[in-house]
């Protein structure tokens, strides 16, 4: 990757990295069908007035609003209410890489190389040493299924944006955020209760204000208009794995932030994912360069 598109990579990284204690902190305030309305609200406007509809078909629209903004984060802000601790949440909303590699293979024909399985199974093997760390009792099974299905619509979406081929990501982020907000206010009025929304938007602090300013601005306009660049000129295989360093920072920042301690197995897991991550993205290079010093030696 030439280096602008590195430091596009870090910047996603760091700024869907601390996402999760953002959203931790929000949904000590708002409930979290809400808090999904009016991160995508503001998303939506008043950007939409001035930033004119990507040329798309209005399908890859709705699909890319259904996908990694509607259905991805019902399930994870639903999963992170109901016990899902927030760096547990990011370790295992990294599930979305496997499936989205497996579904370009499948459905896009993107061939999977050695060094794209070898660099899967190593970090999987970092991430179930991260997982087997946490603290007993603090991760639900709801929570966790609803997290592997947040994972699914993310990769879903991945998928969509990879189909459109190279387009400007902006716009798309921009109007695809005009599809939740609706569903999120209907589904928050059935299950959640006017009273409840009502009340918790009166009561508000300045807390719930720059967690919804960040979801919007930050881990959504910035975090997906960039990775969905990358996605445009990258195979997703190359892509991305780039995600698992994600939750290595979530991990970090909610241990500093949010006081959930971190186990030393923990630490090593984060280090077998790095070197997965490796493997995925250096392996052939790699490999040629200790081809090249056998050779003479030979």
């Amino acid at each position: 990757m030439p280096l602008k598109d590195t430091l596009a990579a870090l910047v996603v990284i760091v700024a869907w990295g601390l996402n999760f204690v953002v959203i931790k902190l929000g949904l000590s305030e708002v409930p979290p069908l809400l808090l999904g309305a009016l991160r995508f609200f503001f998303v939506a406007f008043p950007a939409v007035f001035f930033i004119k509809r990507p040329q798309l078909p209005w399908r890859i629209i709705v699909l890319y609003g259904l996908t990694i903004s509607l259905g991805q984060f019902v399930f994870l802000f639903i999963a992170m209410s109901v016990g899902m601790p927030a760096g547990l949440a990011s370790l295992v909303l990294q599930a979305q890489a496997f499936f989205t590699v497996l579904i370009a293979a499948v459905f896009m024909s993107e061939r999977l190389r050695w060094n794209n399985l070898l660099g899967m199974v190593v970090a999987a093997g970092g991430l179930v040493l991260i997982e087997q760390g946490a603290e007993a009792g603090t991760m639900t099974l709801i929570g966790f299924v609803l997290t592997l299905v947040a994972a699914f619509c993310w990769a879903s979406g991945n998928i969509v944006v990879k189909g459109a081929g190279k387009i400007d990501m902006l716009p798309l982020v921009i109007w695809g955020a005009l599809i939740p907000p609706l569903p999120f206010l209907a589904l928050s009025w059935r299950y959640e209760g006017p009273e409840l929304m009502w009340s918790s938007l009166a009561n508000i602090s300045y807390v719930g204000v720059l967690s919804v300013v960040y979801l919007a601005g930050v881990a959504t306009i910035v975090g997906y208009s960039l990775w969905g660049r990358l996605l445009a000129r990258y195979p997703a295989g190359k892509v991305a794995p780039l995600s698992l360093l994600v939750p290595v920072l979530g991990l970090l920042s909610s241990a500093l932030l949010l006081n959930e301690h971190l186990a030393v197995v923990q630490w090593y897991g984060g280090l077998v994912v790095m070197a997965g991550l490796a493997v995925n993205l250096f392996g052939p290079r790699l490999l040629g360069r200790f081809a090249a010093v056998r050779r003479p030696l030979g």
